[in-house]
């Protein structure tokens, strides 16, 4: 083999070498995987109020929180499992008297962000609502969730999680509520 077949040979390798884009530090391709895995559970979770809510709380590390934001406005931070089961509908309230589980709503959750953020990642979701107000064809835009994602020894969970919401019980809420 000539030198300068080699040396051309070299020279490819290293070029597309360069080009291609590096995993960002700190996550692999399953980490992603694992974390949209995360979401998904979530509507699973919420839509059925599987485990009496604890299905739900326990998508959260033990010191994660879910927290809801309407017009611009924080609302109470949930934390703790009692307290994440109880606002998916379980818990002490017994998945009794869900209004989205009774009008037959399911969460839909689409274009997903994942950056990596320290030792875990951080990410945005949007949020569709579909069968709002018992119409099995309603498709209703609900704001959005900005997470927090740590990795802990039972894999993935939410650090915390924060719904910048739309509507308020299917009604839509002064505009402002939803900018990003």
């Amino acid at each position: 083999m000539k030198i300068g077949t080699v040396f051309a040979a070299f020279f490819v390798l290293v070029s597309a070498a360069a080009c291609r884009r590096p995993e960002p530090a700190g996550l692999t391709a399953l980490d992603y995987l694992e974390i949209q895995q995360l979401v998904a559970r979530y509507a699973r979770a919420i839509d059925s109020c599987s485990g009496n809510g604890y299905d739900y709380a326990d998508l959260f590390a033990p010191d994660g929180y879910f927290e809801p934001s309407l017009g611009g406005a924080a609302g109470p931070r949930f934390q703790g499992r009692e307290e994440l089961a109880e606002v998916s509908g379980g818990g002490a309230r017994g998945c009794r008297d869900v209004p989205w589980i009774e009008e037959g709503v399911h969460h839909l959750y689409v274009n997903h962000t994942i950056a990596p953020d320290g030792a875990g990642a951080k990410g945005k979701v949007d949020m569709l609502m579909i069968g709002l107000g018992g119409d099995p064809n309603r498709i209703e835009y609900d704001g959005y969730y900005e997470d927090v994602y740590v990795r802990t020894p039972a894999g993935w969970r939410f650090g915390s999680r924060t719904h910048r919401a739309l509507l308020d019980q299917g009604k839509r809420v002064p505009s402002g509520s939803g900018d990003r």
